[in-house]
């Protein structure tokens, strides 16, 4: 078995594990007491969306950004919620089942390997694209399947700069990551994907919440030939 399908596995694993309490656990991100929701409602208002969009949720979970979601693009819109593990996405279709959504659609699938469909209108990621080791792929075939002027925002945690190793590794033990804390903290993903956004979208955006244990990125598809050469 190679590195990436340990790591897969892993991946998978980890989130069985904290599916059934993961609407309650994921609170607790980036501290407890934090109002998650508000940061939610932040991803989507940065998205921009209008009814009839079409939407990609990438490591989806449990579906927690759906209802703000469905509230922005309505009946006519369309989610393609997009989730490794088997647990999470099963949670996600109770959630689904429970509110009637009848445009919902629901893909298991690694999010690095993940087909996305043609002129999506907005693509997000809440608290998760950091584990998966590659996220910059992500956001590159991401910003290819974008339409003219499509949103890319992505809502993670991250190490705030100059924080000392041991403090680090505290600050984060919440975190369900794929290797160790360690390499998490070493790898630093938050930084790869800042990178990407620059590199594949237009006017990227980049802001540390909580104190820099967190953080909102984002960018948009160019809307001409001329705006891509030129961002």
């Amino acid at each position: 078995m190679s590195e990436a399908d340990r790591t897969r596995e892993r991946l998978i694993e980890t989130y069985r594990k904290k599916a059934r309490h993961y609407d309650v656990t994921s609170r607790l991100y980036p501290a407890p007491g934090y109002p998650q929701r508000s940061q939610r409602l932040c991803v989507v208002r940065t998205l921009g969306l209008r009814e009839g969009d079409t939407v990609v949720d990438i490591a989806c979970g449990t579906g927690l950004n759906f209802p703000l979601i469905e509230e922005a693009i309505g009946p006519g819109g369309r989610i393609v919620g997009v989730d490794l593990t088997d647990a999470m996405l099963a949670r996600a279709g109770d959630r689904v089942e429970a509110n009637g959504w009848g445009n919902v659609s629901l893909v298991q699938a690694d999010a690095a390997a993940f087909d996305f469909p043609a002129d999506v209108d907005a693509i997000l990621s809440t608290y998760a694209l950091t584990q998966v080791p590659g996220c910059a792929q992500v956001i590159a075939h991401g910003a290819a399947a974008l339409s003219a002027g499509g949103r890319w925002v992505v809502l993670d945690l991250k190490i705030p700069d100059r924080t000392p190793v041991w403090l680090s590794r505290l600050g984060v033990a919440v975190v369900p990551t794929s290797a160790s804390l360690d390499e998490w903290v070493m790898r630093r993903p938050w930084e790869t994907i800042r990178a990407a956004m620059q590199d594949e979208l237009a006017d990227p955006s980049w802001a540390e919440l909580c104190f820099g244990t967190a953080f909102l990125a984002a960018g948009s598809a160019p809307k001409t030939v001329a705006d891509h050469r030129g961002r």
